[in-house]
């Protein structure tokens, strides 16, 4: 063997082969697909399709028997495949809407708009979501869904069935928020069956009730494996799941691919490996929702610096519990954090980051979603002093990458890096 076919096959066996893509997100994958196509094969047969708001009691939808589909999660996906761009010239240009609002919203009202066959934009999906006949609507999650969802009634020309949630000034909910949201949720299902011709199922109702609570429990389970040290999965990667919980929480093929991720993430920790691809030296939590045009380089630039995100507070916002409709009515009302006061923010947070042993916090300042990230400001600085570690925040948008700095991110990165490095030298020196 010549000494170049030497040196080429030693550079070959160094270099690290990828890693084979797990189970469980092979079983994503084809769980997004049936949804779309069920959608699709719906509307071929006349049937009612709707579009819904990522955390409403999807459970009555399901009872039902009605394909729903979720403006959110889709707008999110357009974005992290970098197809954002069209939608959002659109929307700000054509359609006259303000830069100022949520960019979810600016995606999905533009692909709106070629549906209604307003507009010339090129679908990049080939139009899988498909046209609306309803929307159903809570405020738990952000105000501004309700000014999109009446826009996107009107452009429409659809009804919208919306329920009030109430902001929580307590800890908990109060049992008159309860009935008020349950005779909303009453009222819901008599219209939702007077509009679609379908029945209530009192037994098939408990029986998906059962499915979304085994589903939630398995979804909170995965993210508190992220206790372990090091972490059995490079945090990023439990938001690859974030759709079975949103899309599809009442689904048994949302049980079986939990199931399937809580077993690798059980043979990752006993066998003491990680699909984090560098060694684990800081933990932290991740505040606010992920930089879907940017993932790629958040991970990329923590990689650098063994950090890896244990912990994130929008991640297990979906992790619905509750045994009965009055159970439903207080857990939908305390979901979100638009629902939320400082003090429950605080605590859960707190919670958070003493479990998964964080050595700071990353807070992504969202241009889209202005209500909650004022509140952060707050928050952050209580929960740096209550936790005893530091903070950092960082620029970005949920869909709009015009609204991020790869060399902001960076920067502010590595002052975290030098207090946590600093930190952890102050304990072993005792």
């Amino acid at each position: 063997m010549s000494e170049m076919m030497k040196e080429a096959s030693a550079q070959g066996a160094q270099v690290k082969k990828k890693r084979p893509k797990a189970k469980s997100l092979e079983m994503i994958g084809e769980q997004t697909k049936a949804l779309f196509d069920s959608a699709a094969a719906a509307k071929e047969r006349g049937e009612m399709v709707g579009w819904s708001a990522s955390i409403f009691p999807q459970e009555i939808a399901e009872t039902l028997g009605l394909v729903v589909l979720y403006p959110e999660n889709h707008a999110a996906g357009i974005a992290a495949r970098h197809q954002a761009d069209p939608f959002l010239q659109e929307c700000e240009g054509a359609l006259g809407y303000s830069n100022d609002l949520c960019a979810y919203a600016k995606v999905n009202l533009a692909y709106a708009s070629v549906l209604a066959g307003e507009s010339a934009v090129e679908l990049p999906d080939g139009g899988k979501m498909v046209r609306p006949d309803f929307l159903l609507l809570t405020n738990n999650i952000c105000n501004q869904l309700t000014k999109w969802y009446e826009n996107l009634a009107r452009q429409l020309s659809i009804p919208v069935f919306f329920i009030d949630t109430c902001y929580n000034p307590w800890d908990y909910v109060t049992e008159t928020r309860v009935r008020y949201v349950r005779a909303q949720i009453d009222q819901l299902i008599s219209d939702l069956c007077a509009l679609t011709g379908k029945k209530w199922d009192e037994e098939r109702f408990r029986k998906i009730m059962e499915i979304s609570q085994r589903n939630s429990y398995l979804w909170e389970r995965a993210n508190n494996l992220m206790d372990h040290k090091p972490a059995p999965l490079s945090g990023f990667e439990l938001f690859n799941y974030m759709s079975c919980m949103v899309c599809n929480r009442g689904k048994e093929s949302t049980t079986a691919i939990l199931t399937q991720l809580n077993s690798e993430i059980e043979k990752h920790i006993a066998d003491g490996t990680s699909t984090y691809p560098v060694k684990e030296e800081f933990r932290v939590s991740w505040d606010g929702i992920a930089c879907w045009p940017y993932l790629r380089h958040n991970l990329h630039t923590l990689k650098e610096y063994g950090i890896n995100m244990v912990a994130s507070s929008y991640g297990k916002a979906w992790a619905i519990e509750y045994e009965d409709l009055d159970g439903m009515a207080r857990a939908y009302c305390f979901a979100s954090t638009n629902g939320d006061n400082a003090t429950t923010m605080i605590s859960r947070r707190l919670e958070a980051l003493k479990r998964m042993d964080c050595d700071g916090t990353i807070y992504h300042v969202n241009r889209s979603c202005k209500v909650m990230d004022c509140q952060m400001m707050e928050v952050q600085r209580q929960l740096s002093k209550l936790a005893g570690v530091p903070f950092t925040t960082f620029d970005g948008d949920q869909a709009d990458y015009r609204n991020y700095s790869e060399a902001q991110f960076e920067t502010r990165i590595q002052g975290l890096v030098e207090v946590m490095r600093k930190n952890k030298e102050a304990k072993r020196n005792g």
